[in-house]
């Protein structure tokens, strides 16, 4: 979701599928069973699950990752004429509708897309199954709002108080997916013609903006590792859950009226050479056997219905009931000037 939802999604994860491991690299053309798996840096599965689907099978993954979201929707892009793999996924909610314009992916109706994720369609001809959610918020820093004596902002119109200076630290939509996803949620909260003069706002009230999560996060956000200056981040709903400490509660908060909702997507790529493969591909990322794994590998939230959540969740990290969102086609239509009016306004 990362992004997921954007890059950085991943909060820290013991014994999953990672770069490095033997499934990553190593493909070879002629091997009509080896199947290439292009996504996002915020990959993660285990690797028995992995295993699993290969003996059910006999396709061998070859994972490809192509940055955040941003960075894999250009490059299916720039390589549409001559794909990188065979399958994509990462592609989320925020780039869906340049995918789809471009004709990056081919049609393709899972039968295990009436398990949920039908309910994320974004477009007639079944181009993109949705596999995850991401929701975007702001992220606030609990025991420093609490040393400190200040309560803890709870709205977009909070963070232009006085009492916030100096608080905030964002992405850049220009090169972070929850960047821009927070960017959009702020379009859509406030308008098009309203957006601005808010960020105006959260400019003169000291936010600071850095290039991607893992630097917003790990480094400036306080609720992390408690060495950043800053207790209010734009992170994501999720991210609570990987903040839990020995009294069993969480540290941070997601404040759930400021979430904007980031749905990843999966599809088989326009001009494959083995588009049956592929499809079983994109049937496994719908399945229960690798739903059941997204939760507790990238943080994020399935789209198949009857998948439990870790118990963690249910109190860290609830799915927010009413994100935000913007239709496709206006994403699509406004994204590129936002982006250089937000630009402009930050003097990014």
């Amino acid at each position: 979701m990362k992004g997921k939802w954007g890059a950085g999604l991943v909060l820290g994860l013991v014994g999953v599928l990672t770069a490095g491991c033997s499934l990553i690299g190593g493909n070879d053309e002629n091997d009509e069973s080896t199947v290439t798996l292009v996504t996002h840096d915020s990959w993660a599965a285990p690797q028995q699950v992995i295993d699993a689907f290969q003996q059910q099978t006999g396709i061998k993954l070859d994972i490809l990752k192509k940055g955040d979201a941003g960075a894999l929707t250009n490059s299916l892009v720039l390589t549409k004429a001559n794909p990188l793999g065979d399958v994509a996924y990462g592609v989320d909610s925020t780039f869906a509708s340049r995918a789809l314009s471009e004709g990056v992916f081919d049609s393709y109706t899972s039968p295990e897309a009436d398990r949920g994720p039908q309910r994320y369609a974004v477009d007639s001809e079944h181009r993109m199954s949705a596999v995850d959610l991401g929701d975007v918020c702001l992220n606030v820093d609990t025991n420093w709002f609490a040393a400190n004596g200040v309560p803890a902002p709870t709205s977009y119109d909070d963070l232009t108080d006085p009492r916030y200076k100096n608080l905030l630290v964002v992405e850049n939509p220009a090169t972070s997916s929850p960047g821009l996803a927070f960017l959009l949620g702020t379009v859509a909260h406030y308008g098009e013609q309203g957006w601005q003069a808010y960020w105006t706002k959260l400019k003169d009230n000291g936010v600071q903006t850095v290039s991607g999560w893992e630097e917003a996060y790990s480094q400036d956000f306080s609720g992390s590792s408690g060495k950043g200056p800053r207790p209010i981040v734009v992170s994501y709903a999720s991210s609570p859950a990987a903040e839990i400490g020995d009294d069993g509660k969480p540290r941070t908060k997601a404040l759930l009226d400021t979430c904007y909702r980031q749905v990843e997507y999966a599809g088989v790529l326009a001009g494959t050479k083995q588009p049956e493969k592929a499809r079983k591909v994109v049937d496994f990322l719908l399945s229960q056997q690798f739903q059941t794994t997204v939760a507790d590998n990238m943080y994020v939230y399935p789209t198949r219905q009857g998948v439990e959540l870790p118990k963690a969740w249910t109190t860290a990290a609830p799915l927010p009931t009413n994100p935000a969102s913007l239709p496709g086609d206006q994403v699509q239509a406004g994204r590129e000037q936002w982006i250089g009016q937000w630009r402009s306004l930050l003097g990014q």
